[in-house]
């Protein structure tokens, strides 16, 4: 996208929400442009709306404010509303396929940390753990809903098919008329947690592993332990020492 995309762009997101009266503070209204802007640009598939409002009035004006926006420039086009649960997301539909695809497909393995155990332990095979597969279920079933390539494999059978069909048919007609992706029962057969999953689409460095009956168990071993921070300087030679 160049500049000049960027300032229209903008503009247009500024002249619509004025037109539907949402008076975002200045910090609330960069951070949602720097999000738009992310996700058309290509910078990040999936944003984290947890500004400008509670739900559902929050869902209501992001839906409005998309049905403007993307009447007047098709950069736009590609924008959903994704609901999980009580978080509510911005998605660049076919950013996120990729995004599905690359994980599936790449030799770079998720980091994982199992933050049950005291201390937290990275976790070198996931495959080899419950939770581990029941991940990989989840990003087989984003695969099936969100890939334009409808010969992609079913899901692992650890989701449950009651999943499978449930969340199909919630989300009927992704590429239709409807700007929400209602996935609300997404996690509902599965122990996997919302932060993890939001690890996961949001593409944190590390993702963090623990069931929903230990919730409180992997909040105190996270939060109860020191936090070591490490520094890399990397000092790149000047031209002149290039031989």
């Amino acid at each position: 996208m160049e500049a000049r995309e960027m300032e229209e762009a903008l503009k247009v997101l500024d002249s619509s929400l004025s037109q539907i009266k949402w008076r975002l503070k200045f910090p609330a209204k960069r951070r949602l442009q720097l999000d738009v802007l992310a996700l058309c640009t290509g910078m990040r598939p999936v944003v984290m709306i947890d500004y400008g409002g509670k739900m559902p009035e929050l869902q209501q004006r992001l839906c409005a404010l998309l049905k403007l926006i993307q009447t007047e420039l098709h950069i736009f086009e590609n924008l959903k509303v994704m609901v999980i649960e009580d978080m509510i997301y911005l998605i660049h539909v076919q950013g996120l396929a990729e995004h599905v695809h690359s994980t599936l497909n790449s030799k770079l393995t998720l980091l994982l940390v199992d933050i049950e155990q005291d201390p937290p332990k990275m976790l070198v095979d996931a495959e080899k753990s419950s939770l581990g597969l029941q991940l990989k279920s989840i990003q087989k079933l984003f695969s099936s809903l969100f890939s334009q390539d409808e010969t992609e494999g079913d899901p692992l059978p650890s989701v449950g098919e009651t999943c499978v069909t449930d969340i199909r048919s919630s989300i009927h007609g992704i590429s239709s008329q409807s700007s929400v992706i209602d996935l609300s029962n997404f996690l509902q057969h599965t122990e996997i947690t919302l932060p993890t999953l939001n690890g996961w689409l949001l593409g944190y460095p590390i993702v963090y592993l623990f069931d929903k009956d230990h919730i409180s168990e992997a909040t105190y071993n996270l939060s109860a332990k020191p936090l070591h921070i490490f520094r890399l300087s990397v000092n790149s030679l000047s031209s002149s020492n290039i031989t």
